[in-house]
């Protein structure tokens, strides 16, 4: 009778580790979804400083650069006063197209928008949507390795800004 008790706690542990598990899963499954896609990476320099190292990367890596859009200063052109932020948007027409010619309407997240803004503690963060979002929000399913390539580009680029 002890063996069986013996059992049945260790069958109630591993079960317990198994919810627990599911609902982690779960909990993190509600966070990625309640981001509605929206990917952040904290600067380790300023605004200034990231913007210009995110340019010279793109640059560097051959992306075509289409359009700095400063924010904070429409809002004070307008009698808006606005944290720093700046809507840097830019791609590779060879790979960003072909989520286009998957579903057109992707056209509404392509080129890539990045944006960078300053939180209320003076923290510079780095904003994109997720490119799976973008894939599910689509319906595109036929263009696997491109978003993946497109997701390592965008984190290769913002790698930039995350060390002084």
């Amino acid at each position: 009778m002890g063996r069986r008790i013996t059992l049945n706690a260790a069958n109630l542990a591993t079960s317990l580790v198994l919810l627990f598990l599911v609902l982690s899963a779960a909990a993190s499954a509600a966070r990625a979804e309640s981001d509605h896609g929206i990917v952040r990476v904290k600067s380790a320099v300023s605004m200034s400083e990231a913007i210009s190292r995110i340019k010279a990367d793109l640059a560097a890596k051959g992306i075509k650069f289409f359009l700095e859009v400063d924010q904070s200063k429409l809002a004070s052109e307008a009698g808006i006063t606005l944290r720093p932020s700046t809507l840097l948007i830019f791609g590779n027409p060879p790979l960003g197209t072909q989520f286009i010619t998957a579903n057109p309407n992707a056209g509404l997240d392509w080129p890539v928008r990045l944006l960078l803004t300053q939180d209320d503690n003076g923290d510079v963060w780095a904003v994109w949507t997720d490119f799976d979002w973008i894939a599910k929000r689509h319906n595109i399913s036929n263009r696997e390795a491109q978003f993946k390539m497109a997701t390592m580009v965008v984190r290769s680029i913002t790698s930039t800004i995350t060390a002084k």
